[in-house]
């Protein structure tokens, strides 16, 4: 077999088995063989977007995807979607060719290993003595550190002549490939000019058991706590019911970051999300806390509302498997290094060996409270609607009662980020991808692309906004191509709605990022979509219509949105600026 043969069988072997990408003349072979041996490729569009729906594919628990990119220009195009990859923790195989070691003035030619390296990822280079250990390795490093890592793939080599697939390929990761989705557990990946967390050798995968010694703390911790809360983050996603029950055992009210919103669904003491999409009940009583233990959460200005969600007397814990996690964004009084589940496990078993029982947070008037105001559809507001632009909020709260519950939301970046993220409920952890540690506008659509394959037969959403979905718009092709019945709501303030709100509207340069308004429905029509164009409540019955069937084409709304003011987070946010 040609080395690119062996690189394509090794993956496929270790189960990836979904590739996205664009095709060159560099990286034709390579994916024509992962197709061969059993995968499944999806042609997108851009790589930006190939590299966005890659990552939503492996976080919302697909597996181990690839991406599939061209030497050069077909890597720096896909180093956005990359990027956001790495700082959250997604592990993901990137093959692309690289320029023959000879063709020292190729166009083609960049330094490729440090790009990508400068991002957070890892880089490796396929050799002809070593093709299938170098892919084995790749796979393995994916999934252990969890990360996007790059197998470069030089011209030169790719048809080099090879005895085929090695006996000595490292073997799958096993246990560890079942958790190789979650994320790098506590923390965000380190940027191009943040020293990374440990050794090069270091890994985050499995499941190690924390120090008794530190449970023994952490018991005594929830003993004495009258109002203690659990933050539970990316690292915590499958550690929902250990969290439920040690929440049980302490009396402590129950909370998530925002990639993992829904892990405590239908729970009474659920406060939903912790931080700056935090419900002004829910900001209340995390603030109140005497006790805050997160489980696999980077306690980061986002999920603290800059600090301001940790009362000054409050004790603060943090448990999380990479021991340099604890303490990164702000001081702790407690670390415990161990996985999520099995710490939670731990201290709930020493506290029933102590008899111990606790009323903690949870009392009735507490209980009528999150029952009555514990979701953002429950706060009062103003609406501003006009004849012409539709609240938010109002839309939200209406495509909600009206959308499939069964569903999954994938998000864009920008001024209108909560209202699809909160107001449109969710079934469970993987029901949304929140695809924001990069904060970059014009992934979403790739993002909905990914996490639509990844969860076949549930109802895909998108929220997005003019500029994201503007931004992103060749790939509302590869959406009817792939007859997914995707909803795409396009939340349309004509321009970046962000940066309108902290700059402010000005006659001389509101052309920097004020557009007007573009008829998006019409657009999408043209692609294949049906589009529908709303103002008003009224304006959502084609929605319904579509919803009853048969759901042959995709379905994207144009809502004209009231722009007066920034969203309640993107105001939060620009307080700590």
């Amino acid at each position: 077999m040609q080395v690119q043969e062996v690189v394509a069988r090794t993956l496929v072997g270790l189960g990836v088995t979904q590739v996205f990408g664009v095709i060159g003349s560099g990286n034709y072979a390579v994916t024509r063989s992962m197709i061969d041996a059993g995968a499944t490729y999806v042609a997108a569009r851009h790589e930006g977007g190939a590299a966005a729906m890659a990552d939503a594919y492996s976080r919302m628990g697909g597996g181990v995807s690839a991406l599939s990119v061209h030497q050069g220009c077909g890597l720096t195009n896909a180093v956005t979607g990359i990027t956001e990859a790495a700082k959250s923790g997604t592990p993901m195989v990137i093959l692309a060719a690289e320029t023959a070691g000879s063709a020292l003035h190729s166009n083609f030619r960049i330094a490729q290993d440090r790009l990508i390296e400068s991002v957070g990822g890892r880089s490796l280079r396929v050799s002809a003595g070593s093709a299938a250990r170098d892919a084995a390795l790749a796979h393995r490093l994916a999934v252990t550190e969890r990360i996007p890592v790059l197998l470069n793939l030089p011209l030169d080599v790719q048809g080099t002549e090879v005895d085929g697939v090695t006996a000595d390929a490292p073997t799958p990761v096993g246990e560890q490939s079942r958790t190789a989705a979650v994320g790098r557990p506590g923390t965000d990946p380190p940027g191009p000019d943040v020293p990374r967390t440990g050794p090069p050798e270091t890994t985050f995968a499995g499941s190690p058991a924390p120090d008794p010694d530190a449970v023994t703390a952490l018991v005594d911790a929830f003993a004495t706590a009258r109002r203690p809360v659990i933050v539970a983050g990316r690292g915590a996603r499958d550690a929902g019911p250990a969290l439920r029950a040690l929440g049980e055992a302490t009396g402590a009210l129950l909370a998530t970051s925002a990639v993992v919103r829904g892990l405590f669904r239908g729970d009474a003491w659920d406060l939903d999300v912790s931080g700056g999409f935090a419900t002004p009940l829910a900001a209340e009583l995390i603030a109140g806390a005497d006790l805050i233990v997160s489980f696999g959460c980077a306690l980061n200005m986002w999920t603290t509302r800059h600090g301001t969600l940790i009362g000054p007397s409050a004790r603060v814990v943090q448990v999380d498997v990479d021991p340099m996690a604890p303490g990164r964004h702000r001081p702790v009084d407690l670390a415990v290094i161990g996985d999520s589940a099995r710490t939670a496990e731990h201290t709930t078993a020493r506290l029933a060996g102590r008899g111990h029982t606790a009323v903690g947070y949870r009392t009735e008037s507490v209980r009528g409270r999150i029952a009555d105001e514990g979701r953002w559809r429950d706060v009062l507001y103003d609406d501003l609607s006009t004849a012409e632009r539709i609240d938010p909020r109002t839309l939200t709260v209406g495509l909600d009662e009206i959308l499939d519950a069964d569903r999954v939301v994938a998000v864009d970046s920008g001024n209108f980020l909560g209202y699809p993220s909160m107001f449109l409920e969710v079934a469970d952890e993987r029901s949304l991808c929140f695809s924001q540690a990069f904060q970059c506008v014009g992934l979403g659509l790739g993002s909905a692309i990914g996490t639509a394959l990844a969860h076949p037969g549930r109802l895909p959403v998108l929220g997005t906004g003019d500029g994201g979905i503007l931004m992103a718009a060749s790939e509302l092709e590869t959406v009817v191509r792939l007859g997914l019945p995707l909803v795409v709501i396009v939340y349309n303030d004509g321009g970046y709605g962000a940066e309108l709100h902290h700059f402010g509207r000005s006659g001389t340069d509101h052309g920097f990022v004020e557009f007007g308004d573009t008829d998006l429905a019409a657009i999408a029509r043209g692609y294949g979509f049906t589009g529908v164009t709303v103002r008003r409540p009224e304006d959502l019955a084609p929605v319904i219509d579509w919803l009853r069937g048969p759901r042959d084409t995709p379905l994207l709304i144009d809502a004209k949105v009231a722009d007066s003011e920034p969203s309640w987070w993107l105001a939060e946010a620009f307080r700590g600026h």
